[in-house]
């Protein structure tokens, strides 16, 4: 990818260049209230048609953040058409019906042509959904445009590819680490020799290993990749985006991630392991039902095991959201005529996310909209605005020049969900 493409398409106005610039701190006037109110006639509606208001709810959502979401003193607009939101999801759930029924089915060709086709159509998805999103998105009657060409997207796709190529490699050098696995018979010939050969193997375990690495890479290589192309490509009337980062700060930030994660699931780990241990020796005089309360312990150790670490990999998750956003929006702009900073606190957004989940778990799912306003408005206010010349003048100068957008709109264009 070339990052050095963030210059000008077009001379800014002289008298723009000298013109003093003027901060704006972005404002989210919503409420938890507000949107439960949303939020529960989505979900409502949702159970009663089976999910096929789905379209519906997503534009109801999207219009409520984006009309309490003020930029300059602005709020956004979401302008996606319904008809075109609705029939992108009855394709998605035709395509979803068909490959389950050819799994179902036991047509492992038809199944392969779809995982096939799915990978060599995944960048030509993204990048129509990115233009749906963006060119649906506007502020002062302003809309940002995706200008990337399909070459281009397809050449940053790359780690697709990749990384189909790497579980390919993993594939066949399991089968050679174990040929009698691949040599076996079909049926039940077959099935006895699997079962009477070595579970696994130290160097099998190397090679699922090195697998894992390098997909790992290949994501966030591919990350990296999006969200430059999205940024670079995305103009407003006829200025383009600027991009700082570099691949090496995506790396950081995800090795961070695993060692939060790492940290975070030693002590799940160790809390666990107390909790067990108290159980044992608080029924260890009862010798009699010593085997009944052995598997009720082991039960609930399994159970909580995996509950624990799903917990594990929140702090991890909030962890690498909040640094992500850091770097996206203290290193984006918008030509020479806008930029970003952002000051989201790691730390407050983690202790964030965290009470959001219990209070969540303990209210059965119903303080879900209060925690989705919340953060959002952290992390919404947590930027400001810095513009050249005043805002209405930037404005008119922009529309002369070409249709485009802000605020939000470039939020999808650094790859920041910020709606979720």
């Amino acid at each position: 990818m070339n990052h050095n493409d963030s210059g000008s398409a077009a001379q800014l106005p002289p008298n723009l260049a000298l013109q003093s610039i003027e901060a704006h701190p972005l404002e989210f006037t919503g409420s938890g209230g507000e949107y439960f109110r949303v939020w529960i006639v989505n979900v409502l509606l949702g159970i009663l048609t089976l999910g096929f208001y789905t379209p519906w709810a997503r534009r109801r959502t999207a219009q409520y953040f984006y009309d309490h979401s003020m930029v300059a003193g602005s709020p956004l607009e979401f302008t996606a058409q319904q008809r075109k939101m609705v029939m992108g999801f009855v394709m998605l759930v035709l395509l979803t019906v068909a490959y389950n029924i050819a799994a179902e089915s036991g047509q492992d060709t038809a199944v392969a042509l779809f995982l096939l086709a799915g990978a060599v159509l995944a960048p030509f998805i993204w990048a129509s959904a990115m233009r749906f999103r963006l060119g649906a998105t506007r502020w002062r009657g302003l809309r940002l445009q995706f200008t990337a060409s399909w070459r281009e997207v397809y050449t940053a796709s790359w780690p697709v590819f990749a990384l189909a190529l790497v579980w390919m490699a993993v594939v066949f050098g399991l089968q050679a680490l174990a040929p009698e696995v691949a040599q076996a018979p079909p049926g039940l010939a077959g099935e006895k020799v699997r079962k009477s050969l070595p579970a696994f193997t130290a160097p099998m375990g190397a090679l699922l290993a090195l697998g894992l690495v390098l997909s790992l890479l290949c994501i966030i290589r591919l990350e990296y990749n999006y969200k430059s192309l999205l940024v670079l490509r995305a103009h407003l009337g006829t200025e383009p985006g600027r991009w700082k980062p570099v691949y090496m700060d995506f790396v950081k930030i995800w090795l961070a991630t695993v060692a939060v994660f790492i940290v975070s699931a030693l002590a799940m780990g160790a809390l666990l392991a107390a909790l067990a241990g108290g159980s044992f020796a608080l029924f260890a005089g009862q010798t009699q039902r010593m085997g009944l309360w052995l598997v009720v312990v082991i039960f609930v150790a399994i159970v909580g095991g995996i509950f624990l670490l799903l917990l594990a990999s929140a702090p991890a998750r909030a962890y690498r959201e909040a640094r992500m956003f850091q770097l996206m929006w203290s290193n984006v702009g918008v030509s020479q005529v806008a930029r970003f900073k952002c000051q989201l606190g790691t730390g407050r957004y983690v202790l964030l996310r965290l009470k959001n989940m219990l209070l969540t778990l303990l209210t059965l799912g119903l303080y879900r909209p209060f925690a989705r306003v919340s953060e959002y408005r952290m992390k919404f206010e947590s930027v400001t605005l810095h513009i050249k010349g005043g805002v209405d003048q930037i404005a008119g100068i922009l529309v002369r020049q070409q249709q485009g957008g802000l605020g939000d709109a470039l939020a999808d264009a650094a790859g920041l969900d910020l709606i979720g």
